[in-house]
């Protein structure tokens, strides 16, 4: 017949094929018709995956939740995978860069740093995007935690912290419209504080998280960073106009060259003892990396070679 292909009587695939079978009634060498071919996986041949240890495995990923006049705010969860354990739950108006690094050093200061990471390919990446790295990479990499993402829509891989997305917000449904970010986040923190050490959760053998958590030795980085004390905090600031910033160590104020080229540049200090890493807020861009030395108020660039 014109205009059509002729079939030579061999199938396409086992799913056209499949779908002729259905349509006439008929068989096809090419298709099974002993039983009807998935189009997905049966949820019964999905492998549940759980870390051995406490910070073997941190999940990290961004959801939203408005405010009472419907302005959207964004939500940075991390979830232990071995425990359930909510390390760090953070609301921000639009997460920058930066603020994940930030939020990430606030989880650790409170929980030790993990040995890897999991997240999916949005904010926390940007190899897709053809941009390189993004802070979130390089911190992790200075620290020694590995990084691995999710593929692309298949939000299974970040079970754990997707589903602690619906049961945080179940949670906040039932509470008062928070007015302001600062009210979300106090809601966030009670949240926290009751899923942590109060409701049993049934994935593990319904305790608390808090109770798994502290049940079993944690795991620790195994890859090569930088030294990490168990003091560190962050700073933001912005390049002032002759391109230097200031940090008060000891009571003690002293002034950091960055160089005329980084004036007005918002940028994160990342100190931990006497040792500073300066990054840009918006994509992370390491400024300068050096050691303070506590007897000098001016700490000067290095010389161009």
């Amino acid at each position: 017949m014109p205009g059509r292909r002729p079939s030579h009587g061999i199938c396409a695939s086992r799913l056209a094929a499949h779908r002729r079978w259905r349509r006439s009634g008929g068989s096809c060498p090419a298709a099974d018709s002993s039983f009807p071919q998935p189009h997905k996986r049966p949820r019964s041949s999905w492998r549940r995956f759980q870390a051995d240890l406490p910070n073997e495995l941190w999940q990290a990923d961004i959801t939203h939740w408005p405010l009472a006049d419907g302005g959207d705010t964004e939500i940075l969860n991390i979830v232990d995978d071995h425990s359930r354990l909510l390390a760090g739950c953070t609301a921000r108006a639009v997460f920058k860069a930066g603020d994940i690094v930030t939020d990430l050093h606030l989880a650790m200061a409170r929980h030790g740093r993990p040995e890897r990471m999991l997240t999916d390919n949005a904010v926390f990446t940007g190899s897709y995007r053809g941009r390189g790295w993004v802070a979130l990479e390089r911190e992790l990499t200075a620290l020694g935690i590995a990084h691995s993402h999710s593929r692309p829509y298949h939000p299974q891989t970040c079970g754990k912290v997707e589903r602690l997305h619906q049961t945080l917000k179940k949670w906040l449904a039932r509470q008062d419209p928070a007015a302001t970010i600062t009210g979300l986040q106090a809601q966030l923190d009670t949240f926290t504080a009751y899923y942590n050490n109060q409701r049993p959760h049934r994935a593990i053998g319904r305790r608390t998280p808090a109770a798994a958590w502290n049940a079993r030795p944690r795991a620790m980085p195994s890859r090569q960073g930088i030294r990490v004390s168990g003091h560190f905090r962050v700073r933001r600031d912005r390049v002032d106009a002759d391109g230097k910033l200031t940090l008060r160590h000891n009571s003690r104020l002293h002034h950091i060259g960055t160089g005329r080229r980084w004036s007005g540049t918002k940028v994160l200090i990342l100190a931990r003892d006497l040792e500073l890493r300066i990054i840009t807020q918006d994509d992370g861009e390491l400024i300068r990396e050096l050691t303070l030395d506590p007897s000098r108020d001016y700490q000067p660039q290095a010389p161009r070679v």
